[in-house]
């Protein structure tokens, strides 16, 4: 066998697909009875309604290098836009609403919207090069040098010197919350503009179906490249797998119980941090979620949690280990775009509340409570609820430490010198064995670059091919 990748999520498949199509023959092990990771879709509610498991809206499946080059719509996904990327509710009747439009949404902002637009404005238009930046593996010179500028502007104590009103600031705070993490400070600033750049320039698109479409499309074209995917076969050492090529879509926490390996490397693997986990809460709803502003019933995605000062509070006490009252609460909405995803009379509503780290409180009550809060009588349509706490998420998904969803912290530190601090973050000393998962540059998020970047290190150094991966994608 040329090369074996354990783990059948977005970059484990990525890797496998760079291998293939490069011509090496490629087996690919799922401990999981399907293959998706962070991509699955399941009807965790009621039967016929049909629920993502973690990711939701995909905003890199039309930016990413990898998708983009894999060409998802020529594959059979249907990636629907919805004109609200995001919104974020706030007391009063009020709420932040980013429109697929940037001018649009600066109408909206009043005294801010002019602001809003210098911001972005600049950013929008050059997205390819803002993309190609923050999906790179950070050992490249980098382009677009109008974004870190702005990243430092977001995590200082500049980062609201651009706005004169409230609701400006909670819609980009709650974009840059994605991250887990408390929001004033590089790398959830990076995230935040990001995210915020490409609700402008391409939507925050929800995937027909289910996430589930995504991975199952990349599955399909591996199999068609004569790749073979095991599902039900967990590895947990390295002896278990025989190839001239290992690529492990595992975290450094795992990697470490795989095989022997030197002390330091060991060490510096065990210093890996994880982040604040999630608390999953999806719903069976009777109708629509009765949002006070109207304009939230269009939003693919809401980020549910108040003002800015608000939305900064309740990520210090996630930071502290406390479990806030009114948490950060991450609501999507698939059925403004897809309404198939369920039966006449139903609709799926998807949600996860940031929690500590190992969590194992259910806080679905206080999701509802939030919800409640921004569209009175939300609790009455609640037909049916499940909920998965963080120290269950890390069960089902052994890459979700403690329910970290993003497969360690986000700081500088642990973006750039993802897993270990060396030049080369995806090899590993054992010859021949890498990593690909989202513990590795660019790190979290559905876009399968982290399992580029590692193929093509596998590609040159094992196999002296040198061709870019991505040119191998699109072949």
């Amino acid at each position: 066998m040329d090369a074996v990748v354990v783990g059948a999520g977005p970059n484990g498949l990525a890797a496998a697909l760079v291998l293939a199509k490069a011509g090496l023959a490629v087996e690919v092990h799922e401990a999981a009875p399907t293959i998706g990771g962070g991509s699955r879709t399941a009807e965790s509610t009621l039967p016929g309604l049909r629920h993502d498991v973690c990711a939701h809206a995909h905003p890199m499946g039309l930016a990413s290098p990898f998708f983009r080059a894999f060409g998802l719509a020529e594959h059979g996904v249907d990636l629907l836009v919805p004109e609200v990327s995001y919104a974020h509710p706030l007391d009063g009747g009020r709420a932040g609403v980013a429109w697929r439009d940037l001018d649009r949404t600066a109408e909206g902002l009043g005294r801010d919207g002019q602001a809003w637009r210098r911001l972005l404005g600049p950013l929008v238009r050059d997205w390819p090069g803002l993309v190609d930046l923050a999906m790179s593996d950070f050992r490249s010179v980098p382009r677009a040098l109008r974004f870190p500028l702005r990243v430092l502007e977001q995590a200082s104590p500049l980062w609201g010197a651009r706005f004169r009103e409230a609701v400006a600031p909670a819609l980009l705070t709650g974009v840059s919350a994605h991250a887990v993490t408390p929001p004033r400070a590089l790398a959830p600033a990076g995230a935040g503009l990001l995210l915020a750049t490409l609700a402008h320039a391409v939507g925050w698109p929800i995937a027909r179906g289910g996430s589930q479409s995504i991975v199952d499309a990349l599955a399909a074209e591996l199999v068609r490249l004569g790749g073979k995917i095991v599902t039900d076969s967990r590895i947990d050492s390295l002896s278990q797998v025989h190839a001239h090529a290992v690529l492990l879509d595992v975290t450094p926490a795992a990697l470490a119980g795989m095989a022997e390996l030197p002390d330091r490397y060991v060490r510096r693997l065990r210093a890996f941090r994880y982040g604040g986990g999630v608390c999953k809460v999806d719903f069976a709803l009777s109708g629509p979620v009765p949002w006070t502003a109207p304009d939230l019933a269009r939003a693919g995605t809401l980020h549910v949690i108040g003002d800015r000062a608000e939305a900064v509070a309740a990520e210090e006490e996630v930071a502290a280990g406390r479990h806030p009252s009114r948490p950060y609460v991450l609501v999507g909405q698939p059925e403004v775009v897809d309404p198939g995803r369920a039966p006449e009379g139903f609709h799926t509503l998807w949600s996860y509340a940031h929690v500590p780290n190992g969590s194992t409180v259910d806080v679905a009550e206080r999701v509802t409570a939030q919800i409640e809060r921004f569209a009175p009588g939300f609790r009455d349509l609640v037909v049916e609820r499940s909920v998965v706490t963080a120290v269950e998420m890390g069960r089902y998904n052994a890459n979700y430490v403690g329910g970290d969803i993003g497969a360690g912290a986000l700081s500088v530190r642990q973006t750039v010198f993802r897993p270990v601090p060396q030049w080369d973050p995806y090899r590993t000393p054992i010859p021949g064995v890498y990593l690909c998962s989202a513990s590795t540059p660019p790190g979290p998020g559905v876009h399968g670059m982290c399992g580029v970047h590692a193929a093509g290190r596998v590609l040159r150094q094992r196999f002296g091919i040198k061709t870019d991966p991505l040119d191998l994608i699109r072949s």
